[in-house]
């Protein structure tokens, strides 16, 4: 019998989402992205071009950087 996979596994969530998730500013997310930056993460999710000037980011990433950053401060 196959499992049944959850619509959700791919779900795309915008910046206000990345924000509650990761307890982070808005420029802070940026600067993760930013290798010039000295907040730079590289492990940190790669945004998603959605549109023109839309981008998202894959939830299931946010939540694995999160626990990730979780383990390194035990």
């Amino acid at each position: 019998m196959k499992e049944q996979v959850s619509s959700f596994t791919n779900q795309i969530i915008r910046m206000k989402e990345v924000q509650i998730i990761t307890g982070l500013s808005r420029s802070t997310i940026y600067d993760k992205q930013n290798p010039k930056s000295s907040r730079f993460d590289p492990l940190f999710p790669k945004k998603i071009p959605l549109g023109a000037r839309a981008v998202g980011w894959f939830k299931k990433d946010a939540e694995k950087w999160l626990d990730a950053m979780r383990s390194q401060s035990i």
